[in-house]
C-alpha cells in the first residue's frame, strides 16, 4: 500500500492557520507563521504552505490565511 504524498497549498499570507481539514476527520486547529521563510509544514497533517504573493484571496480560495 503506497502513501500519497502530503498536500501542497500555496498561500497569500504568512500567518495562517491548520486544522486539516475534512471537519471531524481533521485534527486540532494549530496557528503556524512562516518568519523568515517563505514555507511552513504542519506538524500534524504535513501540509506544506508555500507562501506566493501573487495569489489573491480569491484565487487563493479557501487556504489563504485559514488552512481549509
Amino acid at each position: 500500500m503506497t502513501t500519497s504524498a502530503p498536500e501542497t497549498l500555496y498561500v497569500d499570507t504568512k500567518r495562517l492557520s491548520c486544522d486539516g481539514g475534512g471537519g471531524a476527520l481533521g485534527h486540532p486547529r494549530v496557528f503556524l507563521e512562516m518568519g523568515g521563510d517563505d514555507k511552513v509544514e504542519c506538524p500534524y497533517c504535513d501540509r506544506l504552505y508555500i507562501f506566493d504573493p501573487k495569489k489573491s484571496a480569491d484565487a487563493a480560495g479557501p487556504a489563504s490565511g485559514t488552512g481549509n
